[in-house]
């Protein structure tokens, strides 16, 4: 069913073997794990990116953001210590978590900030010269390619 959905995508596309890949994992995750925690995420400029997350209750000793080649991988989880209070009303979530942010192959963390609750992660897009469009010239059929001959006074 899903190659029949995918297919006039993947006629005019080449090498996007990783979209099979990000559509499998949105089916296996869990509609808890998309809630929690919420999270923002914004442009702040022309290449310039922010996640902002809600950890109300944790620490920023008891998270952890991680960049691994194309996943950014923030994972939280909160110190036993509530374990000799009693509650009567438990409305702060400090469950553990482990949220996973598929990056392009430009993107890249410049940095993380926890303020008030809020953990920030600065993203940029970074294209390098080798990526960026670029005019290709169209020759013409009778035009030959130029043979540089070797210097005769070298021989």
């Amino acid at each position: 069913m899903r190659a029949q959905f995918l297919s006039p995508l993947l006629r005019s596309s080449v090498g996007f073997d990783r979209v099979d890949r990000l559509l499998d994992a949105v089916s296996r995750m869990d509609q808890a794990s998309l809630t929690y925690p919420p999270y923002n995420i914004e442009k702040t400029g022309e290449d310039d990116y922010r996640i902002t997350m809600a950890v109300a209750g944790f620490d920023e000793s008891e998270i952890d953001v991680t960049q691994q080649e194309n996943v950014l991988l923030i994972h939280g989880k909160a110190h036993d210590d509530e374990s000799d209070k009693t509650f009567l009303h438990r409305g702060i979530a400090r469950r553990a978590f482990e949220r996973r942010f598929e990056l392009a192959d430009t993107v890249r963390v410049t940095g993380a900030s926890f303020v008030n609750g809020l953990l920030s992660v600065e993203l940029v897009r970074e294209i390098p010269e080798a990526r960026k469009p670029r005019k290709i010239e169209i020759g013409t059929g009778q035009s030959r390619p130029t043979v540089i001959e070797q210097d005769r006074a070298a021989a």
